[in-house]
């Protein structure tokens, strides 16, 4: 998910009580539900997309960055050398809690987690949450504002804050959402064996601020097709778009052979290639079709010189 939903959970968490038991346990909670993505760093350092949501999200991760993140923390309270001195239980109890809602979120969209990492590169995807979720935002904004509020009013009714009540209905939400998620994608693949398609390959992905609405990709006679199933309607549309995969050129073959096509591919879910053949060069764009249609207007492809024509 992106990262200010990561730091609305982590700011939920801290209203909804967690944030008593420690001084600093706001900031931390905060961090620690967005400290995976720190592998983002390696990127302009030269890696390709292949190193995110790798060795920084797998379950190991899940020990090693909560016990980083507590030392942190105490050596930014040693150095500041303010405030009431934090619990180092505390911390990492919180740390612990934050980091962890991280790799589940992201696990729920189509970009999906390697939970194994560093031991295993296999992907799981959820496809349950659209990677930006609008509702969820609301949800969590409302609940930490309010329960911010309260606080500064001195009002207290009972043991139930409302950023509570927003973690559980955010909870309740993704849930709901991961039940049309299989329910979708058993309609689906029902309805396309009704229409004597046998697709290689079938991603049923949220999309944007719809929950009753699905974007279908499915892999048939050598092209990628996008269509779409509404589930209130029951209705798959005809294929809207196609995008041949070109996987059977002799150039995709050369290009695949490189160390960078082999790190673009470590991550990708629906490569195609697009070939472009010059007078004296040929270049293979490898690209995934969650993210572009058309090769070129995505920040997600590889373009690969495979050497001069023959």
């Amino acid at each position: 998910m992106d990262n200010l939903c990561h730091t609305l959970v982590g700011a939920a968490l801290a209203e909804s009580g967690l944030k008593r038991r420690t001084a600093m346990g706001t900031a931390t909670l905060m961090i620690a539900a967005n400290l995976p993505d720190v592998d983002v760093i390696a990127v302009p350092l030269g890696h390709s997309l292949g190193f995110r949501r790798g060795i920084t999200h797998g379950l190991p991760a899940l020990i090693v960055l909560p016990v980083v993140l507590t030392l942190i923390m105490l050596a930014w309270h040693r150095w500041r050398r303010s405030g009431e001195p934090p619990s180092a239980r505390s911390l990492l109890l919180l740390s612990a809690i934050g980091v962890a809602t991280h790799p589940f979120l992201d696990w729920m969209n189509s970009y999906g987690m390697r939970w194994l990492m560093p031991f295993s590169g296999k992907w799981w995807y959820a496809d349950t949450l659209f990677i930006i979720d609008p509702w969820i935002w609301l949800a969590l904004a409302v609940g930490v504002l309010w329960s911010r509020r309260r606080e500064a009013r001195a009002v207290q009714v009972g043991t139930t804050t409302p950023a509570r009540v927003s973690l559980l209905a955010v909870g309740a939400y993704i849930a709901a959402m991961a039940v049309l998620a299989l329910t979708a994608r058993r309609q689906v693949r029902g309805e396309l064996q009704a229409r004597g398609i046998t697709a290689d390959t079938v991603v049923v992905e949220p999309v944007f601020a719809s929950p009753v609405s699905r974007r279908v990709t499915y892999l048939w006679k050598g092209a990628y097709h996008l269509a779409s199933y509404h589930m209130l309607r029951g209705e798959l549309t005809n294929a809207w778009f196609s995008i041949p995969v070109n996987v059977d050129d002799p150039a995709v073959a050369a290009a695949n052979g490189t160390e960078q096509a082999r790190e673009y591919h470590s991550w990708t879910r629906l490569p195609y290639y697009v070939v472009e053949r010059g007078r004296d060069t040929t270049w293979v764009t490898i690209a995934d079709a969650r993210y572009t249609l058309d090769g070129r207007s995505s920040w997600a492809v590889t373009r690969i010189r495979v050497g001069n024509r023959e």
